[in-house]
């Protein structure tokens, strides 16, 4: 059975924008059983699945979701890689492919994606050694063609200094870029129009339903509250009670416990990204910090819930500045994702904050500090420099990424100063 209502692959071959993942999801079809695809809705998951595709079923079609239920042989059949769009929806599904898997069709057999995780009973098997998973993040800067990437991210792990590039990069440019966001909908639209997708985002998150998640009832009102109280927080370490507090109503206070539930379904719809502490080899005795600092999908959703416009923004630079390291980050997970890179941040108890950390599969690191304008560049070439001293292992490199300066270069120190609008994979 084949469901009308995923694109047809003649159409996604024809009008398919690359994305940074290509890559990845092709070698790991040609390593593994099966690639899990998961992330926020509208990141682009089921057209970057169904480019990969040579078959496709859409799960969120309910004659197509009652029929997997029934035949889910039958639903798996198709030519390979069969795409299984929003397959949490019948989650055996993901049993019997992988009975499929182990039976003999062994790489490339299925691409599974998702943008809600199934409870975690629904599965018999956790699909180790069967599927690779994979997240993916809405497009970053070089993919919707706002960033020249002349400065390659793979190219720093080289430990090279850059050459000099141009920038366009000045705070108002970064308020836009952080407003419109990284949704494949709104790449050709006007910044005005590209906004009204994160408000039609975030429309939709309040009114799903969350009972279907994992039976637990949810309010509309108090999931907006805390989307409020992330926006306010982006880019930095949340307790659970102070999140308790942006949610309790007048007469009321919610408990620790309410904040679990919350976060819990913004994780598992991947709306909430949390980048967590490095915690290296280090050659002093100082103690590091192991709370997760705390990201939504898209620092846009942050500026929309936040009723901030490119103009409002620039008026207040603590809010751009958190909202422009939430850019940062969400472009330096995609920029490192096919370099096997995993991105941390860092803090200590001798109060040492570096704001991004990529640490590849072999050990090799390299460090980024954050800053929106030129004024605290030195000190930040003091902090990378001050964590490669405490470190076992040698950077690989060190960088500064910037809204301002206008120009890619690397210091007489070694520091690389890198308007975000140069960085690429």
């Amino acid at each position: 059975m084949e469901d009308n209502t995923t694109v047809s692959q003649e159409m996604i071959k024809k009008s398919y924008r690359p994305r940074i993942i290509d890559s990845v999801v092709k070698d790991a079809l040609n390593t593994f059983g099966g690639v899990y695809i998961t992330g926020p809705k509208w990141c682009g998951k089921s057209w970057t699945g169904a480019y990969h595709s040579g078959s496709s079923l859409c799960i969120l079609n309910k004659d197509v979701a009652e029929f997997a239920r029934l035949s889910p042989n039958k639903a798996l059949e198709g030519e390979a890689p069969r795409l299984i769009d929003e397959w949490q929806v019948v989650p055996k599904l993901w049993d019997y492919a992988r009975g499929i898997i182990d039976s003999g069709h062994t790489r490339g057999r299925f691409i599974f994606t998702g943008s809600v995780s199934p409870p975690d009973e629904s599965t018999i098997h956790t699909g180790t050694g069967r599927f690779i998973h994979l997240w993916m993040r809405t497009m970053s800067l070089f993919e919707s063609g706002l960033s020249t990437g002349a400065v390659s991210m793979a190219d720093l792990f080289s430990g090279d200094n850059i050459e000099p590039n141009d920038s366009a990069m000045d705070p108002m440019l970064a308020a836009r870029f952080i407003c419109r966001g990284g949704w494949p909908a709104g790449i050709e639209m006007s910044d005005s129009q590209a906004m009204n997708v994160s408000r039609a985002y975030i429309k939709s998150l309040l009114e799903m339903d969350y009972k279907k998640i994992d039976g637990r009832r949810r309010s509309p009102r108090t999931m907006e509250l805390m989307l409020r109280s992330l926006s306010r927080n982006c880019s930095a370490t949340v307790s659970k009670s102070l999140l308790a507090r942006d949610i309790s109503g007048k007469n009321t206070h919610a408990r620790e416990e309410t904040v679990d539930s919350y976060m819990d379904a913004l994780k598992k719809t991947f709306v909430v990204d949390e980048q967590m502490a490095w915690g290296p080899e280090l050659r002093t005795r100082v103690r590091v910090q192991g709370a997760p600092k705390v990201h939504l999908a898209d620092p846009c959703i942050a500026a929309s819930v936040l009723k901030a416009d490119p103009e409002r923004l620039v008026r207040d630079p603590n809010t751009e500045g958190l909202l422009f390291e939430s850019l940062c980050y969400r472009d330096l997970c995609t920029y490192s994702l096919p370099l096997g890179g995993d991105v941390f941040h860092y803090r200590d108890d001798n109060n040492l904050e570096i704001d991004s950390i990529v640490e590849l599969n072999n050990g090799r690191w390299g460090a980024f500090e954050v800053k929106l304008g030129t004024y605290d560049i030195e000190k930040a070439a003091d902090n990378l420099k001050r964590l490669n001293k405490k470190v076992e292992m040698e950077a690989s490199f060190l960088a500064i990424l910037t809204a301002s300066g206008h120009l890619a270069y690397t210091r007489d120190d070694g520091v690389h100063v890198i308007p975000l609008d140069c960085l690429g994979p």
